[in-house]
C-alpha cells in the first residue's frame, strides 16, 4: 500500500467522504503529487492538515488527525 493510501485510511474517520479532496489539496500546498508522497512528507502534511482541519472541526480532533497522519 502507498503512503498516500495509508494517510487516506487513517483520515477517513475524521473527514469522511471529503477525505481525498482534502488531502489532495494539502498535497498541492506541499507541491507533492499524492502518489509520490513519502514518509518524509508526513510531518509537514500533518501540520498543514491540522491547521486546515481546525476550521472545520474542534482543535482536539484536528490534533488527533495530525497525529494519525504523521504516524501513517
Amino acid at each position: 500500500m502507498s503512503v498516500y493510501a495509508d494517510v487516506v485510511n487513517v483520515s477517513k474517520a475524521f473527514l469522511g467522504p471529503a477525505t481525498e479532496k482534502f488531502l489532495e489539496r494539502q498535497c498541492r500546498y506541499l507541491k507533492v503529487n499524492p502518489d509520490a508522497l513519502t514518509k518524509a512528507d508526513l510531518k509537514q502534511l500533518a501540520w498543514l492538515s491540522k491547521n486546515a482541519a481546525g476550521s472545520i472541526m474542534d482543535a482536539a480532533q484536528a490534533e488527533k488527525l495530525a497525529q494519525k497522519i504523521e504516524a501513517a
